[in-house]
């Protein structure tokens, strides 16, 4: 079944009498999620046979590149990625010597995190692809399509921040 698919089921005019239903491909947070997660597979293949990292990797390292040094808390919060799934990020890549890791001088019971030469190198290969990738997506758009889209973003963001429960 293709994504624009609608499944059918046996008993479909039926089933909207006794319950609500909920089509997943018309549900805002699947549908941005699927879109995220398709953009950023299709994305990875920038780097992912050439460096060997995957999606968590390339986000620690395009948050080290533009921030320099920070704290995996850091990372985390600015791209919402769980604190286990950035650990594991970080353990990866300095392992493979992309990242350091340095004690934090104001708190010395946290480590900071910095890109080493290799990661700084990775990194500017990959950041002149990554920006014609996203010139590549947003040339679908209309330069008020692109504007509108941004503002929507803002309100998405918004709305989501309003209706956190945690």
């Amino acid at each position: 079944m293709s994504e624009n698919d609608t499944p059918t089921t046996v008993s479909e005019s039926s089933e909207t009498k006794d319950r609500p239903v909920l089509k997943l491909n018309c549900f805002l947070p699947y549908q941005l999620s699927h879109l995220a997660e398709t953009v950023s597979r299709s994305f990875s293949k920038i780097y992912a046979e050439k460096y060997g990292i995957g999606i968590p990797e390339w986000r620690v390292i395009a948050t080290l590149g533009e921030y320099e040094v920070v704290t995996a808390r850091d990372v985390s919060s600015s791209t919402s990625m769980h604190k286990t799934k950035v650990s594991r990020a970080v353990a990866a890549l300095e392992k493979r010597g992309f990242v350091a890791r340095d004690k934090n001088p104001d708190d010395m019971r946290e480590q900071t995190l910095r890109l080493t030469e290799t990661g700084i190198a990775v990194y500017e290969d990959i950041i002149p692809k990554a920006l014609a990738y996203s010139e590549g997506l947003q040339a679908a758009l209309t330069p008020g399509q692109q504007e509108l889209l941004n503002e929507i973003f803002n309100r998405l963001h918004q709305a989501a921040r309003e209706r956190d429960i945690e």
